[in-house]
């Protein structure tokens, strides 16, 4: 299964208000496991940043000025191929990361995503009802290094690496990354968690010394004794 975890920084929170995107950072994982694929870029909101934005990912107008505008090639059509049809993630999704990503391409003239999202504030309040749920606090939770956050400030791509750990923890934690779905190798094999099925097991190359002694193999021959010559244990396997 191909999952994307994303997040967006932007001006404000609302693109009804005028605000934009100003970053976007995007995390593959297959199987519930992190393959290193990711995406990353920023992106000319074509408008002024806010101080109240600029304190939380410190991306200043300058700093975004030669940047890609959304509709670039290389922001929203590269964004998609990017996805695909994955399954994406995000942090307070639902509320804010999906409505506003819509809402940019509707404005874009580009068609809406239709891709399944999993929100993790929702999965966090579930499973911890009346916990604090924010990325902060369920890495703490989890035991996850934010050392990079609280130094450099919000990214895009580093607060998706991070929720991506944390979506790991919420979903079953070192179980992540197992995949019990049969699929075909290509060869004839049937692949299962990485490992071929029908390839025959390696042989040792020294046998292992027997750990019965003589006396169990004696109680064992009086044990199958008792039982009679027509015992289940007496008939060859077919």
């Amino acid at each position: 299964m191909r999952q994307i975890v994303f997040d967006l920084e932007t001006t404000g929170f609302k693109f009804s208000e005028g605000h934009r995107i100003v970053e976007i950072g995007a995390i593959e994982l297959i199987n519930g496991a992190v393959t290193g694929r990711n995406f990353h870029i920023y992106v000319n909101p074509e408008r002024d940043m806010p101080d109240g934005a600029f304190r939380v990912h410190g991306l200043s107008q300058a700093f975004l000025a030669d940047k890609p505008s959304f509709v670039d090639e290389k922001v929203a059509p590269a964004f998609r191929a990017f996805i695909g049809e994955a399954e994406l993630i995000a942090h307070n999704g639902t509320g804010f990361d999906m409505p506003f990503l819509q809402a940019e391409l509707k404005a874009a003239g580009m068609p809406a995503l239709d891709n399944k999202l999993v929100d993790t504030l929702h999965l966090a309040r579930r499973k911890f009802p009346g916990a604090p749920a924010s990325l902060d606090a369920l890495c703490s939770r989890f035991g996850i290094d934010t050392k990079e956050r609280k130094r450099d400030g919000h990214g895009a791509l580093l607060d998706s690496r991070l929720l991506a750990e944390v979506y790991i923890e919420l979903t079953g934690g070192a179980q992540a990354g197992l995949n019990f779905v049969r699929a075909d190798s290509g060869d004839g094999d049937s692949i299962e968690n990485g490992m071929s099925r029908n390839r025959q097991a390696r042989a040792r190359p020294t046998p292992l010394t027997p750990r019965i002694t003589e006396a169990e193999k004696d109680a064992h021959e009086a044990f199958l004794a008792d039982l009679g010559a027509d015992s289940l244990w007496r008939t060859p396997a077919e």
